[in-house]
């Protein structure tokens, strides 16, 4: 589901050799090995998406703005430690590592200026995306022997995330719990994902997203727990005046955004209940219309409302049609939810509990 329009990259990308501790900074289209163990078989692709703002201070210099971005950072570091053999964790980057890399050796350096420069003139969003990748020319199933964490810059003017048309895809499973890397960001998580719309487009040809069910298709359908989106996590409001958050678990990524999100929720005074949601209990709720609208929260798109969304059985055969009710107060209450997530970047809204700024002058 992720659509980004009016994209702009930085001219420039680093790179952090993490045995060694080199930095560099190269060309934006900067060549990787094309045998690699990183290309060849998936090993150490890793990333992260992190958003960011860009704005000038009263004094006319840069200021970066990032939401609780340590976070992200953490989130890259448990990825980066499941890639790594028992003997190389040692080279594992920690937050203040990787902090000081990006902010004070990468953004501050001056061919950087005119991007971030121009950016904070259209007060656009920013993305930063770092990746890594095995510099060693080399194949083997091995782990990575000269593992390094890449990262470009972007702005975009939208993501392409409303109105937006779903499918559950109860026939596919996104990752397994027990070898623990739905938690992660990792690159191979999303070839399922790309499958998984695929599917829901013979479901619903309109379908930009597919729903998840949990790793056990051993058990009963319907005693099956929901667990995220394709590519973003997902918070479910009901009539009764609740908002459903799934809890955190070895099969769903551990998202930034919906930290915030549920922040500003709690902070309004909605009800936010963290809990297991089954399959059999949306059922339930979609025929009796007691869901107003299902999210799906992320970086990017930050969060977006569910139009319709069709459940079905292994079969393919039609269970319930969900359809966002747009006049219940609720749904409206989630979309000023999204703007006040993304002016608290801006420094134009409060910050709830939980939610930190991080602040940089260039």
């Amino acid at each position: 589901m992720a659509v980004f329009e009016g994209v702009k990259f930085a001219d420039k990308q680093m790179r952090y050799l993490l045995d060694g501790k080199d930095y560099a900074l190269f060309e934006f289209d900067d060549k990787v090995y094309s045998v690699s163990r990183a290309i060849h078989y998936g090993q150490f692709l890793v990333f992260e998406g992190i958003k960011f703002f860009c704005k000038k201070n009263e004094k006319g210099n840069l200021k970066i703005i990032f939401v609780n971005w340590h976070l992200n950072l953490e989130r890259l570091q448990r990825s980066i430690a499941f890639c790594l053999g028992r003997d190389q964790q040692h080279l594992v980057p920690q937050t203040d590592e990787m902090e000081n890399v990006v902010i004070n050796q990468f953004l501050r350096d001056p061919s950087m200026r005119d991007f971030l420069g121009e950016m904070a003139e259209l007060n656009a969003q920013g993305y930063l995306r770092p990746f890594t990748y095995d510099e060693e020319l080399s194949v083997g199933v091995t782990f990575p022997t000269m593992p390094s964490v890449r990262a470009i810059a972007f702005r975009y003017e939208r993501y392409l995330g409303e109105p937006f048309y779903a499918a559950v895809v109860p026939h596919m499973v996104r990752a397994v719990g027990v070898n623990g890397t739905g938690c992660l960001k990792l690159s191979s998580n999303y070839v399922i994902s790309m499958k998984a719309v695929d599917a829901a487009k013979a479901i619903l040809p309109e379908a930009t997203a597919a729903l998840f069910l949990d790793d056990r298709p051993d058990i009963p359908l319907q005693e099956r727990k929901i667990t995220e989106w394709d590519s973003s996590c997902c918070l479910f409001v009901l009539r009764s005046g609740a908002v459903v958050k799934i809890p955190e678990s070895p099969l769903i990524l551990p998202s930034v955004t919906i930290q915030g999100v549920v922040a500003i929720l709690k902070e309004k005074g909605i009800s936010v209940e963290e809990r297991d949601m089954t399959y059999g209990e949306l059922i339930e709720k979609v025929e009796n219309k007691d869901i107003v609208t299902i999210c799906s929260v992320g970086t990017a798109g930050i969060l977006n409302r569910c139009e319709k969304l069709i459940l079905v059985d292994y079969d393919g055969n039609i269970l319930g049609t969900h359809e966002a009710d747009k006049s219940h107060e609720l749904y409206r209450e989630l979309g000023e939810t999204k703007t006040h997530y993304w002016n608290i970047f801006q420094e134009k809204a409060s910050i709830p509990a939980g939610v930190r700024l991080h602040k940089y002058v260039l």
